[in-house]
């Protein structure tokens, strides 16, 4: 019998493969064992899920009052780690208005829509973000401080680095919540990720080096 694909990744297959101009996923979560599906439910409960007999559903908002995609990971690798298996299906995707679609896309959502096509067991990664004017520079700079930024090259770019579960680097999390403060304060750009890496087991050290310029980062 062949294992299921972890939740997590099934989420971000679907992410994949949808146009980007969606503004909210109905997503059907089926488990074929009926004994898991209450604490599968319980686990989802920050979704609000409604659950009908083996599924459960919840809704994925990119920016209204709802969790959105990166929440919406959090909560499945729960699942994931306490092995809860099962089929992760989409059912329906509202686009977003025109209007919100000629504005320029939040930092956080670009922080998130590069995270989602990454492989589960991404553990470094070195990004970066270029400010629409150098006047956003240092408010940019104060409000990014967690995830401790340097400056690059001539543009108005900032670059860090950041770690999925240990080593050095901001928490994905944490950069998602600054860059969340930048959209509140009107602050506007675009977020990359330079480098990834996969599984990486430090020893005695806190993580990879990268050399960029002739310097490590």
């Amino acid at each position: 019998m062949l294992s299921l694909l972890r939740l997590v990744e099934q989420l971000s297959g679907i992410e994949r493969d949808l146009v980007d101009d969606w503004a909210e996923l109905t997503l059907q979560l089926t488990l074929p064992d009926e004994r898991r599906v209450e604490r599968a439910a319980a686990l989802l409960a920050p979704a609000n899920p409604g659950r009908f007999a083996t599924r459960i559903r919840f809704a994925v908002d990119r920016g209204g009052p709802g969790i959105g995609p990166e929440a919406a990971r959090r909560l499945l690798r729960r699942l994931d780690q306490e092995r809860i298996d099962g089929t992760l299906d989409l059912l329906n995707t509202r686009k977003a208005p025109a209007e919100a679609l000629s504005k320029k896309e939040l930092l956080r959502n670009q922080w998130e829509r590069r995270l989602a096509p990454l492989p589960a067991d991404w553990s470094d990664l070195y990004a970066q973000v270029t400010l629409d004017s150098t006047d956003y520079l240092e408010p940019a700079a104060l409000l990014l401080a967690p995830i401790n930024p340097a400056r690059f090259g001539d543009a108005a770019t900032f670059r860090f680095r950041a770690a999925h579960h240990f080593g050095y680097g901001v928490s994905p999390e944490m950069a998602a919540r600054c860059f969340a403060r930048c959209d509140e304060q009107g602050i506007t750009g675009a977020v990359e990720i330079v480098h990834v890496l996969s599984d990486t087991q430090p020893i005695g050290t806190q993580g990879p080096v990268w050399f960029v310029g002739g310097r490590n980062v």
